[in-house]
Formats: structure tokens, sequence, C-alpha cells
């Protein structure tokens, strides 16, 4: 059966989206004259089925390119004098787990994930991290990727017995380093 068969068969533009349906499941669009029936009920529920994936599967493409990922684009600005810093415990000193790290910042305010205001940001400690993650892409959390998103200004930190580095990474809104990333002095401390 034609196209022009089947459109006119089965009403106006349902019969074209029907046809078109059927055409990207890879089902045969033979249907009966007359009534517009499959030729069986499982084949109608087949159609129906697969029809639903088809219609799931465009849904997730749209939103994902509305969505999309950040990128460069989505960069915070930050003024050239900011400045993060780790207030304590100093390069070289030896602590105690747990011990208190305080984060320093000058320069630009501190808001919460999620608040895109202007010259603010939220800090993340690495903690043991040799090279410096994307500073393009939102920093993703780990146990050495530390996410301070509610506006923290220190923490407490329990490491095992031994020398670690500590650094801070200010994030804006959505976890992403500024376009000029604002990145403290990487620290060393002996935890006993």
């Amino acid at each position: 059966m034609g196209l022009w068969t089947l459109h006119r068969c089965c009403h106006g533009r349902w019969g074209l989206w029907l046809w078109i349906c059927l055409r990207l499941v890879g089902v045969s669009a033979t249907v009966y004259h007359g009534d517009c029936q499959f030729w069986s009920v499982l084949s109608a529920v087949i159609f129906i089925q697969r029809s639903l994936i088809v219609f799931s599967l465009c849904l997730a493409c749209i939103f994902s390119l509305l969505v999309g990922p950040v990128n460069a684009a989505d960069l915070s600005p930050a003024p050239e004098s900011a400045e993060a810093y780790i207030i304590s415990p100093g390069n070289g000193d030896t602590v105690q787990a747990p011990f208190t790290v305080q984060f320093g910042l000058s320069g630009m305010g501190i808001a919460p994930a999620g608040i895109d205001r202007p010259n603010t940001g939220h800090h993340h400690l690495l903690v043991d991290v040799d090279e410096l993650p994307p500073l393009t892409e939102p920093l993703q959390g780990s146990e050495q990727v530390l996410h301070y998103g509610a506006g923290q200004t220190e923490t407490q930190l329990t490491l095992e017995p031994g020398e670690h580095t500590l650094q801070l990474v200010l994030g804006n809104y959505g976890h992403v380093p500024h376009d000029s990333p604002v990145i403290s002095e990487k620290i060393t401390v002996s935890v006993q």
C-alpha cells in the first residue's frame, strides 16, 4: 500500500504519522483497506512498544541538546586579582587527625553552588592530587576532590598518617573553575 492510500485511509496527518513511525521502527506499512487495522493485535502491540521507544529516544536527544554539557562558553569571569589560599594549617605544618582546614579568598565572594552571582564561587579542596583536573569542566567530587557547595569556609579532615598535599580551587555555580582560575598554592602537611 502506498503512502497516499494509507494517508487517505487513516484520516489526514495521523495516517502520515502512522506510516512514518512504522517505517522508523522497521514494520511493514501494510494495512487493510477500509478500517485501517493492523494485520493482527500482536503487531499493533509491537508497533506501540517500538513507537514509545523511538519517541523516548527522540525526547532524550532533544533534552540533551537543550541542556547540553557545560563548555568554555559557560565559564564565569573572575577578577585577575582574585586569590584563594589556605589560612591553616600552614605549609609544612605537622597536624594530628582530625584537623581543621580554613579556606581563604580575596577579591571575590562566596556563594553556594547553584547561585549564579558575579564574582562569587565556592571552594573545592584537592587532597593529594598530583595534576589539576580539567579547568573547563565541572570538578568531579571524589575522595580527593572535596566539594563545599554550601559555601563553607573550613572543614575537618581525617587523613592517614604521613605527608599529604592540600590545594583549593574556586568553582562557579556549576562547580566549574572560572575563566581565570582561582587556585591556591599547594601546601604539604604531615599527619601524625
